[in-house]
């Protein structure tokens, strides 16, 4: 029973401490992530999409750019998005 509560304890730590390292917030800051996608403060998630869309075409590896530029470009997509999804929605009226 000893050698199970520990296995158990083990077992709880290491869940416990792949949760905290796996679950980190963006990468890059969302004005960094806006001047690399070029859109400003204001834009919507299409706004985002659309721009990613547009600057990945550009700097993907099979088009000719490096997968370091299409990381950056990737991960400023995922902050823009997760901010945009936080944000309250806009008052109309």
């Amino acid at each position: 029973m000893t050698k199970f509560l520990i296995l158990l304890g083990v077992a709880a730590a290491i869940w416990i401490w792949w949760r905290r390292w796996t679950r980190r917030g963006p990468a890059m800051s969302a004005s960094e992530a806006r001047a690399l996608l070029g859109i400003g403060e204001s834009a919507t998630l299409k706004e985002v999409r659309d721009a990613h869309r547009r600057l990945i075409a550009k700097v993907h590896p099979d088009a000719g750019g490096s997968a370091e530029l299409a990381t950056r470009v990737n991960a400023a997509r995922d902050a823009l998005v997760a901010e945009t999804k936080r944000r309250p929605p806009a008052r109309r009226g």
